[in-house]
């Protein structure tokens, strides 16, 4: 018999069934994987969806907290959140036994217990583990090494976050020479995630490409159906039409540079380059919001209008109504508000240190890339994006076209990679429905 894929050919049968991909060899059993996260997110609910549904795949996941479907104050925010989309239908879930919870996460809090206990009892054949940095995912990777099951992590770190003192420094290079040793492959949420990681594990250990997208269909619906009401829309807010929207739509923190956006808009009113001038729309809320507004008091009333925090399922409109998007934020993992905002077909400007603007913003393509800090830089992209509205229309087009190839398809096939890779038995068959692999 022919080898399939480099197997012995005494492992390859066949069968007139479908294919099956056994996380232990056993005929009929579905591949048990275990995922441990922090807390329901907003962001993974569709994509834990999305991966329950592959029929090989037993998913089941583990949440530290239920801080966002108990309601919460978000430190962030700095207001009571409670999300519009359903954050636990559609796949398995637990959330694991707890002490010292809190409305706020940190490495101690939750502390959780009965993660080895789960792990055995539940014969899993593979752990993803979001994130490193906290007491119950370093749990998960020592029980999992302990049980000898594969892990497969995932986070959101880049070589250009917060700068960290010699010794904090070479601690975390001896942290990662131990934890490299625990883990059987990375998941990367982008071309800068993937970076930090090669810098911190070598070469040794795998990354396969699980980048950080949203809910495409979603948004895209969504924002199609706005574009049906958008002038109506226009009008609810007070916007004179003709006049060019410049969208802001994140945490009123200092590290999202909102006040950057800010003064690059005053200085737009005060040159009068644009005519008519923009709007500045900024939805969110936070600690920097009583500033901004205080700041805000010198352009011309109405120009700049603080719309406070909008849940998920009213940001579309505020997507479909705007010209151009701006985060120029710093320390910033990815960005994922600039995946949903290119789904509304739009043009987009980001700092270089947002994760994202490796992956999905190409300078003068679908947007803008300026240096994090550069008022100047943000003033003349702006100038440059909306001083040629037609210019604008085909950055979003390119937009709404690069945003097809980050999506959770792409997500399921780079977890099942990743699989293939540190569980032998679960190998993809995709020439033919009539090969199965059978371990020993």
């Amino acid at each position: 018999m022919k080898d399939l894929e480099g197997l012995p050919s005494d492992k390859v049968i066949m069968t007139n069934e479908s294919p099956w991909r056994p996380g232990s060899g056993r005929p009929g059993r579905k591949l048990r994987l275990a995922y441990f996260v922090t807390h329901p997110i907003q962001y993974q609910a569709p994509l834990l969806r999305r991966v329950a549904q592959e029929s090989d795949i037993d998913l089941k996941v583990y949440f530290s907290s239920d801080l966002t479907v108990r309601g919460h104050v978000d430190p962030g925010f700095g207001v009571a959140l409670k999300w519009d989309v359903p954050l636990l239908a559609g796949y398995q879930f637990e959330f694991l036994p707890r002490l010292r919870d809190s409305d706020r996460l940190s490495f101690f809090r939750p502390l959780n217990w009965g993660i080895y206990k789960r792990l055995r009892d539940g014969q899993y054949d593979a752990v993803w583990v979001h994130g490193y940095a906290t007491a119950t995912a370093l749990q998960a990777i020592l029980a999992a090494r302990w049980l000898g099951i594969p892990v497969l992590v995932r986070a959101e770190s880049t070589l250009f976050d917060r700068s960290r003192s010699r010794p904090k420094t070479i601690t975390k290079a001896l942290f990662f020479r131990v934890l490299r040793t625990c883990i059987s492959a990375v998941l990367s949420i982008g071309d800068a995630n993937s970076a930090y990681w090669r810098h911190y594990l070598g070469e040794e250990v795998p990354i396969f490409p699980f980048y950080y997208s949203v809910d495409n269909d979603f948004f895209q619906q969504r924002c199609r159906e706005a574009s049906v009401t958008r002038e109506d829309f226009r009008r609810e807010l007070g916007l004179e039409p003709g006049r060019s929207v410049i969208l802001y739509a994140s945490k009123l923190q200092t590290r999202k540079r909102c006040g950057d956006l800010l003064a690059a808009f005053l200085r737009l009113s005060t040159e009068q380059t644009i005519e008519p001038l923009p709007y500045l729309l900024i939805v969110g809320d936070g600690e920097e919001r009583a500033a901004l507004q205080e700041r805000a008091k010198s352009a011309r009333p109405g120009d700049v209008r603080f719309l406070g925090f909008q849940n998920q399922t009213a940001l579309p409109r505020f997507f479909d109504l705007s010209d151009v998007f701006v985060l120029a934020s710093v320390d910033e993992p990815w960005g994922l508000v600039v995946n949903e905002v290119m789904n509304a077909g739009k043009a987009v400007i980001v700092s270089n240190e947002v994760g994202c603007q490796k992956n999905l913003v190409e300078d003068g393509v679908n947007g803008c890339v300026v240096r994090a800090r550069d008022v100047d830089g943000l003033a003349n992209s702006l100038k440059r994006i909306l001083a040629d509205p037609q210019r604008s229309r085909e950055m979003g087009l390119k937009s709404l076209e690069k945003i097809q190839e980050f999506s959770f398809e792409q997500n399921v096939s780079g977890l099942r990679s990743a699989l293939e890779a540190v569980v032998p038995a679960f190998i993809a068959v995709r020439q033919s429905p009539h090969w199965q692999y059978v371990a020993d």
